[in-house]
């Protein structure tokens, strides 16, 4: 089994998430150059969240394997906590996501509280194990 993630300017790397979500996320900081305390996810190209350090504790027992889907294609996301009531933000660590990905783009904006560069575009997605959280949900979010 394995995953695609995507990063930096039109990086990408097949990796094998069949270990715990720590070890995951440390080659991840490692390969896309990511601070060692920066909180990172994974967006998938369904538009679904995956956080990789939600729960340190808990990512040590976790295997990637079980929230990654098989041979899917991941772009690598810091998360940034606002502090002092500023929302969190997520930020592509791919470059030139609104020119290769414009709905995944939109999808961390709306994840962010910022409207859409497409107003005209639909929603496809959500978040994975539930603890992101973004916005509320929009009535007008569709599948594809």
């Amino acid at each position: 089994m394995f995953i695609t993630v995507m990063f930096g300017a039109g990086c990408w790397e097949l990796v094998n998430p069949w270990c715990n979500l720590v070890t995951l996320a440390a080659h991840l900081k490692q390969r896309g150059s990511v601070p060692p305390d920066a909180t990172i996810a994974l967006l998938g190209d369904d538009g679904h969240l995956v956080s990789l350090e939600e729960d340190l504790e808990e990512g040590a027992e976790c295997m990637a394997n079980a929230i990654l889907q098989e041979r899917g294609t991941y772009i690598l996301v810091q998360i940034i906590k606002g502090e002092d009531g500023a929302p969190t933000r997520y930020e592509s660590l791919l470059e030139n996501l609104d020119d290769q990905c414009p709905e995944l783009a939109d999808e961390l904006r709306w994840l962010s509280g910022l409207p859409p560069m497409g107003q005209d575009r639909r929603r496809r997605t959500g978040t994975r194990r539930g603890r992101e959280q973004g916005p509320p949900s929009r009535s007008g979010r569709a599948g594809s």
